[in-house]
């Protein structure tokens, strides 16, 4: 009876130690949870990333742009049209659609025209807004999806 109170300690305390690192084995578990949720969690990070769309202004055979059509996520979209320094005239970018309607700053020759919007799925155009341009053939369509 002696040795037998001494066994059952040894055992009540193999026992509590191996419960132990179970709990142990349960926080880590529950902690690599935790880790694919903040995982998860930064996801949506690039949804929120702009997308950013390069067009150039054309001018031999009337007015243009190098692009007809272009395609872009939903979110924030930046459209940048660089104006050669081998045009003469000055030239923008815009969009309207689908209840937007803004213009970038009109450039000369040799600059830049940008201009950034919060874009939802749906079809936009995208022009020169300069008096004349967009009749003259400076317009293009925007797919968001």
């Amino acid at each position: 009876m002696t040795r037998l109170l001494p066994t059952l300690v040894s055992v009540a305390a193999a026992g509590a130690l191996i419960a132990g690192c179970g709990s142990s084995d349960s926080s880590d578990t529950s902690s690599s949870e935790a880790a694919p949720t903040t995982t998860a969690a930064s996801a949506p990070a690039p949804a929120a990333a702009s997308d950013n769309l390069q067009l150039k202004a054309v001018e031999s055979n009337g007015l243009s742009f190098d692009k007809k059509t272009l395609t872009a996520k939903t979110g924030t979209v930046t459209l940048t049209l660089d104006n050669p320094g081998s045009d003469s005239q000055p030239h923008a970018i815009a969009v309207e659609g689908n209840g937007v309607d803004k213009d970038g700053e009109t450039v000369q020759p040799g600059g830049t025209s940008k201009v950034t919007v919060d874009l939802k799925p749906g079809k936009y155009t995208f022009y020169c807004p300069v008096p004349g341009h967009r009749q003259a053939g400076m317009e293009g369509t925007l797919t968001v999806q």
